[in-house]
């Protein structure tokens, strides 16, 4: 078994009883040959005589031992002993499997777990940035205004904003994310994307006025 792979909790009987098993197998305990009485079997194993009783028990039903009354315990068969020790590993097999498996079950439903918090949690700074971020559907460059000539860049365009230009139709052509140093044109539509307080920023910069109090700003 691998270091990291789960152990497998087993009845201690069961464990005591293989690890007999095993002795026989081994030769430490020959057929004919009395082992240890119930309470010194508890004592070594440092478990309870019923522990004892039902690992000796389940021995017994296997005709790996005897347990005779006024007598004690008494190997009977080695063979029997190597039967049992094939179908334990058979079904340790089976145990480590199962055992794997549900530790895997477990991890998956804690990542699904953290994948259901992570996504509403992206789903809510969504819809939180949605309602934020608006859309200036559109801007004109007028012939009067202070940015003539100037490129984004020179503007300071973001900055003293905090709106970003999509695009620029010009002459019926779009420059799509125009680049810093992109200057500005009379008649240059700008398309522009910031916060619900960039409206009324972007159109100051760009006539050089200030909107009237109830004038639509094109947002």
């Amino acid at each position: 078994m691998q270091e990291n792979q789960p152990q497998v909790h087993l009845a201690r009987y069961v464990t005591i009883a293989v690890d007999i098993a095993t002795r026989i197998v081994r030769g430490e305990y020959r057929i004919g040959q009395k082992i240890f009485g119930r309470s010194t079997l508890a004592g070594k194993y440092n478990v309870s005589p019923e522990t004892i009783r039902r690992a000796l028990t389940l021995l017994q039903e296997r005709d790996i031992v005897d347990v005779m009354p006024g007598v004690g315990v008494v190997v009977k068969s080695d063979r029997a002993a190597r039967e049992y020790l094939a179908d334990y590993n058979q079904k340790k097999v089976l145990l480590d499997i199962q055992e794997r498996l549900s530790d895997l079950l477990r991890e998956r439903e804690k990542l699904n777990t953290e994948i259901d918090r992570l996504t509403n949690q992206l789903l809510d700074y969504t819809f939180k940035m949605a309602g934020r971020l608006q859309k200036l559907e559109e801007i004109t460059v007028p012939p009067s205004s202070p940015l003539l000539g100037k490129s984004l860049a020179e503007a300071d365009f973001r900055a003293r904003t905090g709106a970003t230009v999509l695009s620029i139709y010009r002459n019926g052509h779009e420059i799509l994310s125009p680049e810093a140093k992109t200057t500005l044109q009379a008649g240059d539509v700008l398309m522009v994307v910031g916060t619900h307080d960039s409206a009324r920023m972007v159109y100051q910069l760009v006539t050089g006025n200030e909107p009237v109090p109830g004038q639509e700003i094109n947002v």
